[in-house]
C-alpha cells in the first residue's frame, strides 16, 4: 500500500514538473493552420483557420478557446467571418462601406460560435462553443475551424508567401503557449464528400501551441487518497498537496454548511482560488483508489473522483492512470477505458521496456 501511495501521489504531480513536455503524450499539441483558398495580391485573401487538437487525452472545455494574434501592420482587417466572431470590432471609422468590416483591431481575439446559430453563419467543424475533444475521446470533435476574408496589401507572389503572416498567437486557455511566428508549410490536402478527387489549399501557414501545467498554475490540481477492504485506515491526500490551508496562498475556502449567499460571485462566474472546499490538501479534485477485493486470479478497485470546487463543473473529464496491471483489465463499470500509446524513447516507454508490465490507461465518462 505504501508503494502504491507513493506512485499515485507522484503521478498527480507529474505534469506539474514536466514543463511543456508530457511523457505520456510527447507528441501532443494544438496545431493551427491557415489554409488559403483565394488570394488577391495587394488586395486580400480568403482563409480557413483550423485548430487540430493532437493531444491524446487533454481537451479544451467550456468556456472554450479564444484565438488571438497580432497583424503585421494596420493594413490588415477582417472583412467578414463565418463559423466564429471577433470579440471587438475596433475603430473602423476610416471605412465608408456598408456594412463596415467585421474587425479592424490590430490584435483581434476570435471566439467560436455556439451551437444552433443560423446556417448562413456556420462553416464546417464550427459552432461548438470553443469546446474541442481529445483524440482518443472523440476524434471527430477534435477539430474546430472558421473562415474569414481579410483585406491585406501583402503581395504573396513577390514574397513567395513567406511575408505578411500574423504573430503573437494565443488560444486563450491557461497553460498553453504558441510559437512566436507562423511557418510556411506544405499546402493542406483534402477531399470533399465521397469524392476520390484530392484538392489542396493554395498556401498554408502553421503555428503550434503546447501545454504545460506549470504555466497554467504553480500548484497541482488533484491528489490521490487510498484505502483497502482489509483495513479501516485511509491513506489521505498528503497535507498541502495543492495548497496549504489557513495561509494566504490558499485563498478563501468554504465548508459544507456555509450559507449559499457566501458562495455567490458578483458576476456569477467562479474563481478556483476562492471556491475550494476547506481540506488539509486544498485540492479542487480528489481521486480515491479503494481496493475492494483481492483474490488469487483477480482484484477489483473502485475509483471515486470528487469535485471539491464549488463553482466549476467537470462534465467531460478524463482520468489517466499508470499501473502494472492495467494491461490485464477484464471488466470496467460505469466508465469507458482506452489504453494510451507508449512511445519508445520516452520516460514511460523506457520504464515499460524495463518492467514489461506497466501500462498506461485512460478512463473517461461514457
Amino acid at each position: 500500500m505504501e508503494k502504491i501511495n507513493l506512485f499515485f501521489w507522484s503521478f498527480c504531480f507529474l505534469q506539474w514538473f514536466a514543463g511543456a513536455y508530457d511523457p505520456l503524450d510527447p507528441k501532443g499539441n494544438i496545431t493551427i493552420k491557415w489554409d488559403f483558398f483565394d488570394i488577391h495580391d495587394g488586395d486580400g485573401y480568403v482563409v480557413t483557420v483550423t485548430m487540430y487538437n493532437n493531444q491524446l487525452y487533454r481537451h479544451i472545455e467550456s468556456p472554450g478557446w479564444a484565438l488571438g494574434w497580432t497583424w503585421p501592420s494596420e493594413d490588415e482587417i477582417i472583412l467578414h467571418m463565418s463559423g466564429a466572431e471577433a470579440t471587438k470590432q475596433g475603430d473602423c471609422k476610416r471605412f465608408k462601406s456598408n456594412p463596415l468590416p467585421h474587425s479592424c483591431e490590430r490584435s483581434p481575439v476570435i471566439v467560436d460560435l455556439h451551437p444552433g446559430v443560423p446556417y448562413n453563419l456556420q462553416t464546417a467543424n464550427c459552432c461548438k462553443g470553443g469546446v474541442i475533444s481529445s483524440l482518443t475521446q472523440d476524434p471527430s470533435k477534435a477539430i474546430s475551424s472558421f473562415q474569414m476574408a481579410v483585406q491585406s496589401s501583402v503581395n504573396f507572389t513577390a514574397t513567395s508567401g513567406a511575408f505578411g503572416s500574423p504573430s503573437n498567437f494565443s488560444i486563450g486557455v491557461p497553460g498553453y503557449t504558441c510559437s512566436n511566428n507562423m511557418a510556411l508549410v506544405e499546402p493542406t490536402k483534402f477531399s470533399t464528400g465521397n469524392s476520390q478527387r484530392i484538392q489542396q489549399a493554395l498556401m498554408t501557414w502553421q503555428v503550434v501551441c503546447s501545454y504545460s501545467q506549470f504555466r497554467e498554475s504553480n500548484a497541482p490540481s488533484c491528489c490521490v487518497s487510498l484505502s483497502s477492504f482489509y483495513s479501516d485506515a485511509i491513506v489521505n491526500c498528503p497535507r498541502c498537496s495543492c495548497r496549504c490551508p489557513h495561509t494566504g496562498l490558499a485563498g478563501n475556502c468554504y465548508i459544507d454548511d456555509e450559507p449559499d449567499n457566501k458562495l455567490q460571485t458578483p458576476n456569477g462566474e467562479g474563481d478556483d482560488k476562492i471556491a475550494v472546499k476547506c481540506t488539509e490538501h486544498m485540492c479542487p479534485i480528489q481521486v480515491h483508489w479503494h481496493v475492494k477485493v483481492n483474490y488469487k486470479d483477480y482484484w477489483r478497485v473502485k475509483v471515486t473522483i470528487t469535485n471539491l470546487n464549488f463553482f466549476k463543473n467537470y462534465s467531460d473529464w478524463n482520468l489517466v492512470l499508470e499501473h502494472p496491471n492495467l494491461q490485464n483489465i477484464t471488466q470496467i463499470f460505469s466508465f469507458s477505458y482506452q489504453p494510451l500509446i507508449v512511445y519508445p524513447g520516452t520516460i514511460s516507454g523506457s520504464r515499460r521496456r524495463r518492467e514489461n508490465k506497466k501500462k498506461i490507461g485512460r478512463i473517461n465518462t461514457m
